[in-house]
């Protein structure tokens, strides 16, 4: 993975840049395949687990979504310990113990024993994604973020493609030294997860200084830019409050609009395997294989509509356009055919995965540089509990109507009033070129920011988000 460095960089910075690419963005990468693998493989793995615990599916609901619970919970005080003992610590330690919580699930027999792995998941795996973000900031310039942040936020795609066919195949190990496929399944992909973890510690390191990869004069040069970046935000701008931000209209707009992405993308994520199996007569591994093609379209429309939304300098239509096209995707397969419902639901998929890395990069035009940390983690927090709503909801309805449909129109008009909501909020525009002005309040301030690649949003100022 490279990426094309200004000719406003000295040439050790370029050469330092390039070999950031190289080596740590596609660590990143495959960290996030897996961080995202260990959370969709619950939805493979439904039927079997549900027939051999003896849950319902509002249970089952109820544990997928439990995890997000304590994901919000502990993110904050993951980064302020991330702070302390160093990055590469810190994210080596995210990585092994959620590979072990996730290899535990395969020991799973009663309900209290799901529910306890799931939020232990949640608190393993709390702080991964902002810290990743605050580590892309104290390695790469401005002008370089965004790219990384993009390559980094194409993992959970990736992971979306890859992990039906493989869940699927282990799937299929029912029965293989006793232990049922679903078993299988958590213990084979939570050890690699704890496999990459010590792959991590050895390939990672805190700071640039560490890198013994990189020359003396790489390192001083990178070192210069970054905290000559860092020093011009910091006298710019005063450090906001999450409190203070709640009180901004807007902000609480972003809540609103990040929390209802959430919702319609994990409950597509959490139940399409479900719905694909309605189909009839498929094997496990077949299953698999037709559960990636959404994500698979989602993968290219993330492409296509980042490209797009770089080129018109406008992101709020594309964000429109995409929440409305996962509605109606969603509202098309309660009416069709199982088959002609996959296809629907390819349209969902193209519509509300894309919708998040469009999402971000409006935030971030509006927020200035000090009110992006608090601002970022506050929207970030509140809006993944949209993961906890979306497979409790669906487990009840499916329960009470013995129909994932219901949940299916829920997921309508959850997106329909995404997208009118996305129409009331300020930011989204190119605004590379806009100069910085007082405002009201501190939240409104708009700063400077680089042009955004595919879906990504610019990284976080220095340290972890606290309010």
């Amino acid at each position: 993975m490279s990426a094309a460095v200004p000719e406003s960089h000295s040439p050790a910075v370029r050469s330092a840049i390039h070999k950031i690419f190289r080596r740590v963005v596609p660590l990143f990468f495959v960290m996030f395949v897996a961080n995202y693998m260990d959370r969709v493989n619950l939805g493979f793995a439904q039927d079997e687990l549900r027939a051999d615990v003896g849950l319902s599916a509002a249970a089952f609901g109820l544990g997928a979504g439990i995890f997000f619970i304590a994901y919000a919970l502990f993110e904050v005080p993951s980064n302020m310990l991330m702070e302390r003992f160093g990055a590469k610590v810190w994210l080596t330690r995210i990585m092994i113990s959620w590979g072990v919580v996730a290899t535990a699930m395969a020991f799973v027999d009663s309900a209290g024993m799901f529910y306890a792995l799931r939020f232990l998941l949640g608190v393993a795996e709390a702080g991964f994604f902002p810290a990743v973000i605050y580590y892309f900031s104290r390695w790469l310039p401005d002008s370089h973020r965004g790219r990384a942040t993009s390559i980094f936020l194409m993992g959970s795609g990736t992971a979306t493609v890859v992990v039906g066919p493989i869940s699927g195949a282990l799937l299929e190990m029912h029965g293989v030294w006793g232990h049922s496929g679903w078993q299988w399944m958590f213990f084979v992909e939570g050890v690699f997860s704890v496999v990459l973890g010590f792959v991590v510690y050895r390939f990672l390191d805190s700071g640039v200084e560490e890198a013994t990869w990189l020359t003396q004069e790489e390192k001083a040069g990178l070192v210069e830019v970054i905290e000559a970046e860092q020093e011009a935000r910091g006298t710019a701008h005063v450090r906001v409050s999450r409190w203070k931000l709640l009180a901004d209209p807007q902000i609480l707009l972003f809540l609103w609009i990040y929390f209802a992405i959430n919702v319609a993308l994990y409950a597509v994520t959490f139940w399409l395997p479900s719905i694909v199996e309605d189909i009839g007569g498929l094997s496990a591994f077949q299953v698999g294989l037709l559960t990636s093609v959404p994500w698979l379209c989602a993968i290219v429309a993330v492409y296509v509509s980042g490209r797009i939304s770089d080129r018109i300098g406008k992101r709020r239509p594309i964000l429109v356009g995409l929440l409305v096209l996962g509605g109606c995707g969603t509202l098309l397969a309660v009416f069709v055919s199982p088959w002609a419902g996959l296809g629907a639901l390819c349209l969902a998929a193209m519509g509300f995965k894309p919708a998040s890395p469009i999402f971000w990069t409006i935030p971030q035009s509006y927020l200035d540089a000090r009110a992006a940390a608090p601002g970022i983690a506050l929207v970030n927090s509140i809006g993944n509990l949209g993961g906890f709503v979306a497979p409790t909801a669906f487990g009840i309805i499916e329960d009470t109507t013995g129909s994932t449909k219901g949940g299916l129109v829920g997921l309508t008009v959850v997106g329909f009033l995404a997208a009118l909501s996305v129409l009331l909020v300020r930011g989204g525009g190119r605004n590379d070129r806009v100069r910085t002005r007082p405002a009201k309040s501190p939240a409104a301030q708009a700063s400077p920011a680089p042009e955004a690649t595919p879906g990504a949003a610019r990284a976080m100022p220095p340290g972890p988000a606290t309010a």
